[in-house]
């Protein structure tokens, strides 16, 4: 016998029964007493692997290690063994972490049950007939009482209440819970109850039992209170309980845990119902909300009329086509210069519309920063980015049974007009920061000012979201198109001004007249509202007086001069130039440039932005 073996028996000095040391790394015995080689049929067990000597129970041998390595010592009865004919041999494990030269080795002694149970059934045979059969019957029936009073108690209770013992298996079962699971005490008993009602979560992925809390209160002492957790009944269907497992002592000896439990199932599906419908009204009070804001916001936007005006056969081809496009659900784009009323055609193809009771939700592409984009059209939840405190509805999802009107589509960042298109194509949208697609049913109308193909070519414009837009095109002509239209449109843009004044109505000279129908419009109607306006303003005499020499007109241009794109680009520069130098670098507000153009603020923003313009200029 070499030192090194020597060493391995003097651990196993004194040690009682069959007895084994086994190097955790190799999973060789390193030593082993004769009973141990008896137990097991074997004359030597030195050098053999253990892990075979395991009948069917090895994950629960390597869970009692783990347990030996955290505790230092460890004990159960849940491992069958493999006999020398193959058959299982019940015993009791009782293990202890040694280190040998640097190594993890567990000394395991083996207690076989079988034995035990017979020199104890042998015992206790002798002492009752050495006691009297009498007083045999009496503990039979003091303890049976004992135990009916109990079970009445348990039985009495209105929570399911089970024992389990050390080794995870029940012990007793009252009448609620056994009516809870569906499962009788004939069933439960004696079994490992983990693996009968709480071996899956509700997912359906497997529960291990050491990950059990009411594991951990008879293996490592815990009171745990769970709220939300599913046991499964005898028939398969799942229930949602809440449940505190509590340890069990017998003096100083921990011996199991006590698990009390209530069904919560019928509780927690009114509680989901509930946030269910408060999410649904929280959605549709934001919509709501943001539908008003956007109606109210149209409400006040200054229009320069509220309906078409004109007799033109320009105008009344424009009509035409807006009656043939409303009865459908066609996607329709309005081109035309700045100021010829597209925003007015949107409107009145919705209004024209089955989709009349719904708003029509107005999206101006170059109004919304690169940043903000995406949340303004596809709208984003709480905590999509910093300053985002609440779920918020976009354009789309508030047109949802109306009509979206993209105004400038040739402003939508180019990074965002392939999103833009499939949403619009799949008819759903999923909101910044969120996995969930909401369907949406809309029409959708673009308008634009410019060159759509020439975007296209310059990659400005994705050809694909162009074509999807232009299955209805109607072009918007000009106010230098149409002349015969201005009387008209005079008259009646001079009555709103006046009525919004409380003033009355002067008389328009055919002078007056004459000078207005020769001069070019380069601003369109918008340009005509503003002159009408400033002209009814200054008139006092009872007759319109109108003065072309102001800085508005100062651009008119005779019909047979031709100016390139190039020179048109700079004469609007140096409009927004000039007008910036009058209001003193003021946008917004009382005599900004904004009003000073007739424009919104934000549109002057985005134009001064995409040209490139600074306080520098002005």
């Amino acid at each position: 016998m070499t030192p090194e073996e020597k060493t391995y028996d003097s651990h196993l000095a004194g040690a009682f029964g069959p007895t084994v040391l086994l190097n955790l790394a190799t999973d060789r015995v390193l030593s082993a007493t004769p009973e141990a080689c008896a137990l097991f049929g074997e004359p030597v067990l030195v050098g053999r692997r253990f892990a075979p000597k395991v009948l069917k129970s090895l994950a629960d041998f390597v869970v009692f290690i783990d347990e030996v390595q955290h505790r230092g010592s460890a004990w159960t009865r849940k491992i069958a063994l493999r006999g020398p004919e193959g058959q299982p041999i019940e015993c009791e494990l009782t293990g202890r972490c040694l280190a040998l030269q640097g190594t993890q080795a567990l000394l395991l002694n083996i207690l076989d049950l079988e034995a035990l149970n017979q020199h104890a059934e042998e015992a206790a045979a002798a002492q009752m007939y050495g006691g009297g059969i009498l007083e045999w019957q009496r503990a039979q029936s003091f303890f049976s009482e004992l135990e009916r009073q109990n079970q009445l108690i348990l039985d009495a209770a209105g929570e399911g209440i089970y024992g389990v013992n050390a080794d995870g298996k029940t012990t007793f079962v009252n009448g609620a819970a056994q009516e809870m699971l569906g499962w009788t005490t004939e069933d439960l008993l004696g079994h490992d109850i983990h693996q009968m009602i709480h071996h899956h979560h509700l997912s359906g992925d497997v529960y291990p039992s050491h990950q059990c809390p009411i594991y951990q209160s008879f293996r490592f002492e815990q009171v745990n209170r769970i709220e939300n957790e599913v046991f499964w009944r005898k028939d398969g269907k799942p229930i949602r309980v809440e449940y505190v497992s509590t340890p069990i002592y017998d003096g100083q000896v921990l011996v199991g845990a006590v698990v009390i439990f209530r069904d919560i199932t019928e509780r927690w599906e009114n509680e989901r119902k509930l946030h269910s419908a408060m999410d649904e009204i929280a959605a549709l009070r934001d919509r709501l909300e943001q539908e008003n804001a956007y109606l109210q916001e149209a409400i006040n936007i200054e229009r320069a009329h509220h309906e078409i005006i004109g007799t033109s056969p320009a105008i009344r081809q424009l009509i035409k086509q807006i009656e043939l496009v409303s009865r459908t659900d066609a996607n329709v784009l309005i081109t035309g210069e700045s100021g010829t009323g597209k925003s007015l055609v949107a409107s009145a193809i919705h209004n024209d519309s089955s989709r009349k009771r719904r708003a029509m939700i107005h999206f101006k592409g170059g109004a919304v920063s690169a940043d903000r984009f995406e949340s303004e059209l596809f709208g984003h939840v709480r905590g999509a980015f910093a300053g985002a405190l609440r779920d918020m509805p976009g354009k789309i999802e508030l047109a949802h049974g109306g009509t979206l009107f993209i105004d400038e589509i040739s402003d939508i960042p180019f990074e965002h007009q392939g999103q833009l298109l499939e949403m619009l194509q799949q008819r759903s949208v999923v909101r910044m920061g969120d996995d969930r697609s909401r369907s949406v049913e809309l029409r959708v109308i673009a308008s634009t000012s410019r060159n759509l193909e020439n975007e296209v070519q310059a990659g400005r414009l994705r050809q694909d979201l162009f074509l999807f837009l232009n299955v209805f095109p109607i072009h918007c002509p000009p106010l230098r198109d149409r002349v015969e239209d201005i009387p008209l449109l005079v008259a009646h843009l001079l009555k709103l001004a006046c009525k919004r004044m409380g003033r009355k109505v002067p008389i328009v000279t055919e002078r007056i007249m004459a000078q207005l129908k020769q001069y070019d419009w380069p601003g369109n109607v918008r340009e005509l509202a503003n002159v009408i306006e400033r002209s009814a303003i200054v008139s006092h005499a009872g007759k319109l007086v109108v003065d072309m020499q102001n800085p508005v007109t100062s651009v008119s241009r005779n019909a047979s001069t031709l100016l390139s794109e190039a020179d048109i680009e700079q004469m609007r520069i140096a409009n927004l130039i000039a007008c910036m130098k009058q209001a003193k670098g003021r946008v917004s507000g009382r005599g900004g440039a904004a009003e000073l153009l007739g424009i919104r603020p934000t549109t002057l923003y985005s134009r001064l932005q995409k040209l490139g313009l600074s306080d520098d200029e002005w």
